[in-house]
């Protein structure tokens, strides 16, 4: 044992400590020697007082190795806690017993280690693999001692009715468990590989250091073969209670977690959350098993234990929502249910009237129902949902395209207290299924299409089709039972319909963000939220009872019920917004005479080049148009004068909005012009330099803090001066209550108090007006200051031949060169340097909105989002931009 070729120990932490076990595996009077990492001898040392104790718990075949990086944090003077890593007798560098350890004698060994140690209060177990369920079966036994837990990969029930993972299932086949796991390492060498990034030589010398030759391996066997099961199995008992126990588990709980485990999956995850329920959980996407090598755990462990007083921190609370400030005490003054309006509707004059519609492809009116349909379908589906055991906190993921059955499905589900995730095929099949997998529902609803997808994906959720199916399909696609089937079954009457308010703050939709600046995030909005963005919507555009709006784009469609309006979909793809044609939109403005259309920019430039095919009759419908509303991406002046041709009654709106908070400034295309007049005649200081959104809407609240010269925004000082770029921070009662499952998100978003951060960069002028400069994540490095890109990019957008243009850093932070990278028209054949007379023009251009940029690339298209199809993946063309500066093949960005 040579501590100091262990990368990342130091080896004043290695120990070994004699123990007196008390184990029912052992004759009584057996001693075993413990091999710890332990920083305890050093912080005493260093006169350093812990704040308290980690007792971190390895699983199978790793060793105390894996909590290496805790050690280095708690060795921290600036919060100090002891870090106890035990290796498990046989396995590490501990004892060989000669005897078969089970699940019980482990839990009851590592409660001889904490009593050999004198391991006093408060502690916190952290663990890994089998380690998590034996460093919780020691929690459930130590209650006065124990402070908290903290979970990493691992599992303590298997739902029934369900196999263990496949590569169990093969590590414990007969002809593959002793070779595989102790004849040789092939075992251990596996799991290794599950690591990505790939661990580096060292590492895996390290981890595989204590196992060299069968007979130190032969712990790894034993713990494969002590996994239970079934009932049968001799360990089957003490996992269950263990299992059990958690249920009555009330110290404060952190779970960080892999997704990309073939092992440990998130149908594990969900079964711990629903034993835990008041757990902190975050995911981070792409990290696999062996999450504590795949991504720093230690700074997260940390920031939660100082949020904690129980748990040794300081006790502050931890940052709070912005919408904290909007819960009343007593949890439903001036609420109103998100259907309330569509109620009033049914029950007044109106209630024969069209309600929602869907076009059909000739234009035709495919589908619709009146208000009192309407409403009688949602209640008929909410008493068969009902019967279905859809209830309270059920998962129910809407995989239906916008239209009537999607209306009608989604309030059926907030009628019964469900959580309705909506994750939507714009996200392509990887995110999607990502998406799908991560907020684990109960239930999924969908199409043929998506059915079939969550088949072969392996989606998790019971299956109900929109439509009933022959019985052969049902099968194939494991469904239930349908929409329908469940309307007819409510329509009986014997069930009791759902009535009254729901609980204001509990929860009632998850809804994915487009993807565009990394993995999708669930954003978590309760009733309140969603009724207080209804609000928003009605006050700030005027959309009431008796408007008519043609939607294309999904959460304005949802909408129309709960403000009164009538809402129809047009044809067209809603995953693909550059798919809406002008002929398309008449026909469905004409449909229900519609006074309001929403459409992203996408989807209106998609409108100007195909509206030569309109007709007489199609013009005069969008003549009628009083509103039209388009968010999503940055809309052009240019773009939107255009549509003020065609749509020449329409009032022009471009609100500012996200996910997480829609929407949050508003401006006309009046506005927009006038702004940039001041702009360009330099009259109002602050103005210019990235995209005017306008001022804020009703009931919300916007400020800025400042960006430093690194690039990032570290203060926390909220500021609304003109002309200081700044992260743009919102506050309002629609903002969301948090991100699903992703605790560590959640709270750098809200680590200023009362305000969302957005993630975006910007400033003010000094008429109040909010100017949005680009991203955060975009923001390039440059050597003399931080360079935000929209400013460049519209400029570098006036060119003639220019049609979309992006500016990307490349290089160290901090040094970065600025490049321009280009789409042309027309558009050109093979991605590269641009040509010299082109790149001339973009540098002036940028030079003339302050930016200097190094080098000018073109490509044939730009690589945008699917949902928006509209903004650009900056970071992607960042890293092309580098390999073909470097002299790599250009290829495809």
């Amino acid at each position: 044992m040579v501590a100091a070729a262990w990368p990342g120990v130091d080896p004043e932490w290695s120990r070994e400590v004699e123990v007196l076990s008390t184990s029912g595996a052992d004759e009584p009077g057996t001693v075993h020697r413990w091999h710890l990492l332990d920083n305890g001898a050093q912080l005493s040392r260093r006169g350093l007082v812990p704040q308290g104790t980690l007792l971190c718990v390895h699983g199978n075949p790793t060793w105390s190795y894996l909590w290496r990086t805790l050690l280095t944090a708690g060795s921290d003077p600036a919060h100090p806690w002891r870090v106890v890593a035990v290796d498990q007798l046989d396995m590490g560098y501990s004892a060989r017993t000669g005897r078969f350890r089970r699940l019980a004698d482990r839990i009851n060994d590592l409660g001889d280690l904490t009593a050999a140690l004198d391991l006093d209060g408060p502690v916190v177990t952290v663990g890994h693999d089998w380690g998590g369920v034996i460093s919780l079966g020691w929690a459930l036994a130590h209650p006065q001692q124990l402070a908290a837990v903290v979970l990493t990969n691992t599992a303590v029930h298997q739902p029934a009715g369900s196999a263990i993972p496949p590569a169990l299932q093969l590590a414990l086949h007969p002809a593959v468990h002793k070779w595989g796991t102790t004849t040789s390492d092939a075992f251990l060498r596996v799991t290794h590989s599950l690591a990505d990034p790939p661990l580096p030589a060292d590492i895996r010398k390290a981890y595989m250091a204590p196992y060299h030759g069968a007979s130190r391996r032969t712990g790894v066997g034993n713990f494969v073969a002590d996994i239970p099961v079934d009932a049968s199995h001799p360990s089957f008992q003490a996992l269950t209670g263990v299992s059990e126990g958690l249920r009555g588990l009330k110290v404060p709980a952190l779970m960080l977690w892999g997704p990309r485990d073939p092992i440990f999956s998130d149908r594990y995850l969900k079964d711990l959350v629903g034993r835990l329920p008041h757990a902190q959980v975050h995911r981070f996407e792409g990290a696999g098993h062996i999450v504590a090598e795949d991504r720093d755990i230690a700074g997260p462990v940390f920031q939660w234990l100082a949020g904690h007083a129980g748990a040794g921190g300081s006790g502050a609370p931890e940052a709070a929502s912005p919408g904290e400030a909007r819960k009343d005490p007593a949890g439903a003054t001036g609420f109103r249910p998100l259907w309330e309006m569509l109620e009033e509707q049914t029950a007044g004059i109106a209630g024969g009237d069209t309600a929602v519609a869907e076009m059909a492809a000739d234009g035709t009116v495919a589908r619709s129902l009146s208000w009192q349909q309407l409403d009688r379908s949602i209640l008929d589906l909410a008493e068969g949902l009902q019967e279905a055991g859809v209830g309270s906190g059920s998962r129910v993921s809407l995989m239906v395209p916008p239209g009537v059955d999607l209306t009608v499905a989604l309030y059926a589900c907030l009628r019964v207290g469900a959580v309705v995730v909506v994750a939507d095929a714009g996200l392509g099949t990887k995110g999607l299924s990502r998406a799908v997998k991560g907020a684990t529902p109960d239930v999924i609803i969908g199409i043929d299409k998506a059915l079939a997808a969550a088949s072969v994906l392996g989606w998790p959720g019971r299956r109900i089709s929109v439509q009933d199916l022959p019985a052969a399909r049902r099968r194939i696609l494991g469904v239930e039972t349908s929409l329908a089937a469940l309307a007819r079954r409510g329509s009986d009457g014997s069930q009791v319909p759902p009535s009254g308010a729901p609980d204001p703050d509990a929860p009632a939709a998850v809804l994915f963000t487009s993807g565009s600046t990394g993995p999708a995030k669930g954003v978590l909005y309760t009733h309140r939220q969603l009724a207080a963005m209804r609000d928003t919507v009605a006050e700030t555009f005027g959309i009431r009872s008796g408007s008519r709006l043609v939607a294309g784009f999904a959460p304005f469609a949802l909408l129309g019920p709960a403000l009164g309006a009538v809402s129809v979909t047009p044809d067209m793809d809603v995953t693909a917004p550059r798919t809406l044609t002008a002929r398309a939109l008449a026909d469905a403005a004409a449909a229900i005479d519609a006074t309001v259309v929403f459409a992203s920019p996408a989807a209106l430039r998609n409108v100007l080049a195909t509206q030569d095919g309109l007709s007489e009759a199609g013009r005069q419908a969008l003549g009628k148009v009083e509103l039209l509303l388009s968010a999503g991406a940055p809309v052009p002046e240019p773009l939107l004068a255009e549509v003020q041709r065609l749509l020449p009654r329409a009032s022009l709106h471009t609100p500012y909005g996200m996910t997480e908070a829609l929407p949050v400034t508003d401006i006309s295309l009046e506005q927009i012009q006038a702004a940039d007049a001041d702009a360009a005649a330099g009259t109002v200081p602050g103005a210019g330099n990235g995209v005017c959104v306008g001022t804020p809407v009703h009931g919300a609240r916007v400020a800025v803090v400042p960006l430093a010269v690194d690039g990032t925004a570290p203060g926390t000082q909220p500021v609304t001066d003109a002309g200081v770029t700044g992260e743009i921070l919102v506050s309002a009662p629609h903002v969301k209550e948090a991100y699903d499952r992703l605790w560590l998100t959640q709270t750098q978003s809200a680590s200023i108090p009362g305000w969302h951060r957005t993630g975006d960069v910007g400033h003010f002028d000094a008429a109040g007006r909010l100017w949005v400069e680009g991203r955060l994540a975009h923001v390039v490095t440059a050597p003399a200051a931080a360079v935000t890109p929209v400013a460049a990019e519209q400029a570098i957008e006036r060119l003639d031949s220019v049609r979309l243009a992006a500016i990307a850093g490349v290089g160290p932070a901090g040094t970065q060169a600025v490049v321009a990278v280009v789409e042309t028209v027309p558009p050109v054949r093979k991605a590269g340097p641009a040509a010299p007379e082109l790149a001339g023009r973009v540098r002036t251009a940028a030079r003339d909105a302050g930016v200097d940029v190094s080098a000018v690339l073109a490509v044939p298209a730009q690589p945008t989002d699917i949902r928006h199809n509209a903004k650009i993946d900056r970071a992607r063309l960042s890293r092309w931009a580098s390999r073909v500066l470097a002299g790599g093949r250009p290829g495809k960005p």
